[in-house]
């Protein structure tokens, strides 16, 4: 596990968030995760639609279910599967700014919180899919996380993980100069690698039913966000004070981090299909009720 040497709480993600808010809908749009580039001639809003229909369609979501977005962002996943989908959702954020940007778009069946996933206080068994989008790197207590989505999804519940996950083995150069920076200036309290991930969901009671390894093509994410941020720091007066005089400044330092990290393979992304086993100990195949 990589922890960066100046330790990240909760609050620290949180302050992170609501500082940095209107540059990250200016740079990236309301959607705060990477973009999924299948025939690669997407363009940068076609491919963050693509990683959300990915999840969904790993899901298998029925009309009608319970869901859970850990670590929403805007909500927008969220409105858009209880929009497409007919699901139910509640979701968590530990930023004050997105619940509000939330709040200005609401959606039937959608109800968006500002809470800790790790005290999220939901009944066991009350959901019947969860997804985490890029949301467990911020989590104090990773084990934990896991933990407490086994303990809320209901038998037969698919869990599927979209995840920045660290080289298996990465030498030291990569973890001094690459990874350990990508922590600190993006609020990670610490960034796993496939096998942690797999043993820590393993050990909460899930089985893995898939796995992968989409780095390639997620990647041209940090690109586009780079040359985006040079644009309007450039041409817009209000982004270039907010960025200056922001306490976060530092995680734009992490952009050009984060394009060679893809480039030298140490850092990867990840997507995990989890399932919780019915109580007969089969798990639900995707696209049939629990």
């Amino acid at each position: 596990m990589i922890v960066p040497d100046i330790s990240q709480s909760a609050a620290a993600v949180a302050d992170h968030y609501d500082e940095l808010d209107p540059i990250y809908r200016r740079v990236w749009g309301d959607h705060v995760h990477h973009g999924l580039w299948v025939t690669g001639r997407e363009t940068p809003a076609e491919a963050v639609e693509a990683l959300v229909g990915t999840v969904g369609d790993r899901l298998g979501l029925m009309p009608g279910e319970a869901c859970v977005d850990i670590g929403c962002g805007y909500g927008s996943t969220a409105r858009q599967f209880a929009v497409t989908r007919g699901v139910r959702v509640t979701g968590f954020t530990l930023s004050t700014e997105q619940a509000r940007y939330a709040d200005a778009h609401p959606v039937p069946a959608v109800d968006i919180q500002v809470r800790d996933w790790l005290v999220n206080g939901m009944a066991d068994a009350s959901a019947d899919a969860a997804w985490a989008i890029e949301s467990s790197e911020h989590m104090v207590d990773k084990a934990r996380f896991f933990a407490e989505a086994h303990r809320v999804l209901a038998p037969g519940s698919r869990f599927v993980i979209c995840a920045w996950l660290a080289e298996t083995d990465a030498c030291g150069w990569k973890v001094r100069h690459l990874l350990e920076p990508i922590c600190r200036e993006g609020r990670l309290p610490s960034m796993g690698t496939r096998e942690e991930y797999e043993a820590m969901a393993t050990a909460a009671g899930f089985a893995i039913t898939g796995y992968e390894d989409a780095s390639r093509r997620v990647a041209r994410t940090w690109t586009i966000c780079t040359l985006r941020l040079v644009k309007a720091l450039l041409v817009d007066r209000e982004t270039r004070r907010l960025a200056l005089r922001a306490r976060n400044r530092s995680s734009f330092l992490g952009l050009p981090r984060l394009i060679l990290a893809y480039r030298t393979g140490a850092m990867r992304y990840g997507i995990f299909t989890l399932s919780k086993a019915r109580e007969n100990g089969a798990p639900r195949e995707p696209g049939t009720v629990s």
